[in-house]
């Protein structure tokens, strides 16, 4: 497995695969900080793909000025042995310098949508994702990027993103990965202590009663969120940031679940902010 450092080196690596043979090129962007959730998503992109490139950059852009960039957890060594574990072929770990040259003044903006569910509490967050996937996008030129359904309002802006900009690459959503207990696997879990580990569990509680009352026939959104919000006011020591069903394309609230919908909650563990989710079927 190579590691690549430059936008110049990842390209002529993707160009150099994709001519010998006309091989496809899979792309997994993370932060690092990798676990079985990412090794899902790289297991994926192998067998979907001829090659696979994994970036690993902790995206400045992407924090708010009060969020947790300076202590994100940097574990490059045991990053590269899982995803060599899982089969990629190239890491792909740029500079901060390397992706935001100096005097760089260039953003990319989903507007209305960078403004719902996490954009709503993170402002600016969804901006530094897009920009970021998109020069990963530009520098890796692959035909398939490989995301997990946590990040499900994520994958709702870069879906626009890629329709908007006509990008060539198909963004592939692979299943939310958890513990045997339901708590989604999250680079974030690592800032729980036990207790807190525990009070997480409310999380994907709420996301398992919107499923089981969509199954029941349950469709009002009011009664779903409502049975979330019961069961987050149980739980005092989490401060709930949103509970939601919207439309999975464009993220509005909508009155009515239909299948493909998408029910998600963010909140505050200690803290810790966390997110689940589940697409109603």
């Amino acid at each position: 497995m190579e590691i690549l450092h430059t936008v110049a080196e990842l390209r002529e690596w993707s160009r150099l695969e994709r001519n010998d043979g006309g091989n496809t090129i899979g792309l997994v962007p993370t932060m690092g900080a990798l676990h079985e959730g990412h090794a899902s998503l790289i297991r994926a992109a192998v067998h979907s793909v001829g090659f696979v490139a994994v970036s690993i950059f902790v995206n400045p852009t992407q924090f708010g000025p009060n969020e947790d960039f300076s202590r994100y957890p940097r574990t490059f060594d045991a990053d590269c042995a899982l995803a060599k574990a899982a089969g990629a072929d190239v890491v792909f770990a740029p500079s901060v310098e390397e992706l935001y040259p100096n005097g760089a003044s260039t953003f990319v903006e989903v507007e209305r949508l960078s403004d719902r569910l996490d954009g709503k509490s993170r402002p600016g967050h969804f901006r530094g994702v897009a920009t970021v996937v998109a020069k990963l996008f530009i520098a890796a030129e692959p035909d398939r990027a490989f995301f997990g359904q946590k990040d499900a309002a994520q994958v709702a802006v870069l879906r626009r993103m890629v329709l908007d900009l006509r990008l060539a690459t198909e963004i592939i959503v692979c299943p939310i990965v958890r513990e045997p207990d339901g708590l989604a696997l999250s680079s974030r879990n690592i800032y729980l202590s036990a207790q807190e580990r525990e009070w997480a569990l409310t999380l994907s509680r709420t996301v398992r009663q919107a499923e089981a009352l969509f199954a029941s026939g349950e469709r009002r959104a009011a009664r779903i969120t409502q049975a979330a919000r019961i069961t987050f006011a149980e739980m005092p020591q989490i401060q709930v940031d949103y509970i939601a069903l919207v439309d999975w394309a464009n993220l509005e609230p909508i009155e009515i679940a239909t299948p493909g919908s998408l029910f998600a909650v963010a909140a505050w563990v200690g803290k810790t902010r966390l997110i689940d989710n589940a697409i109603l079927e």
